[in-house]
């Protein structure tokens, strides 16, 4: 018999969502705060958007992170991508246990660790810290979040239809790329937005691998609030969090249009 939520369930769940979502609320909604004191409504206004399109701080940082974002998570596809397939294709091999374990470890390491390990190598290699090292960084963790979305739809995948194309004479690797890739398109275009989102929100990762001139947006209004929120620091945010939203919501019609399939 299937029973319904309870009234303390109900509150469980409104006071959680509330927990999570208000303060989003509140941030989108000072924002458009025509007082310059954050915690003082003194009606609707857009000025600190356009305050915001005028600082040249902000928008180079902006930049910044849409080019590391697009460029990492287009490294953290392809090498997803693979990694996906090894784990669904390649069953037996010495060593699997610890490359699948690998795969994995970035979805639980402390971004503190990650980072500080990061950085570590990149001091050992001699590389100079800026954009290069923000661009592999954030491809290192998000491909692992890839892969794990291109080997839970691999798993379920139609052999047949790949051992037809090869039966029509196709070698593998071709079948692989006129018939599976197309197939497996909408997850991996939901993958390429996840690895997005994560690289444009982070800040931990890029704090450790940074250098001059490669100051993301998170980083930029992380360090101006250290000198007191502003309704400009709000409208940055916000206008994060529609991106970020819209890449979420985007990825997960993705990803149940290819259930769906």
């Amino acid at each position: 018999m299937r029973r319904g939520i309870t009234p303390a369930g109900l509150v469980g769940l409104a006071l959680g969502l509330a927990f999570l979502y208000v303060p989003l609320a509140l941030v989108i909604l000072f924002s458009f705060n025509a007082s310059r004191l954050v915690t003082v409504w003194a009606g609707v206004s857009l000025r600190w958007y356009g305050e915001m399109l005028s600082n040249a701080a902000l928008l180079d940082a902006a930049a910044v992170s849409l080019a590391v974002g697009v460029l990492s998570a287009t490294l953290a596809l392809l090498v997803g991508l693979l990694v996906g397939v090894v784990l669904a294709r390649v069953t037996r091999f010495p060593g699997r246990a610890a490359f699948s374990g690998m795969a994995h470890v970035p979805l639980v390491l402390p971004e503190v660790i990650t980072g500080l390990g990061l950085l570590l190598l990149f001091v050992a290699l001699d590389w100079d810290r800026g954009f290069v090292t923000i661009v592999l960084s954030h491809a290192t963790f998000s491909a692992a979040f890839v892969a794990i979305l291109v080997h839970a739809r691999l798993v379920d995948f139609d052999h047949a239809l790949e051992e037809a194309a090869m039966d029509l004479g196709a070698t593998p690797l071709a079948a692989f790329c006129r018939i599976t890739l197309p197939l497996i398109a909408p997850t991996l275009t939901a993958g390429w937005l996840l690895a997005f989102t994560l690289s444009l929100d982070d800040l931990v990762i890029a704090s450790f691998v940074s250098g001059p001139g490669a100051t993301t947006l998170p980083m930029r209004l992380y360090s101006q609030m250290r000198l007191g929120v502003t309704p400009e620091i709000n409208a940055a945010s916000t206008v994060m969090i529609v991106v970020v939203g819209l890449a979420v919501i985007a990825a997960s019609l993705l990803q149940k249009r290819q259930a769906a399939t």
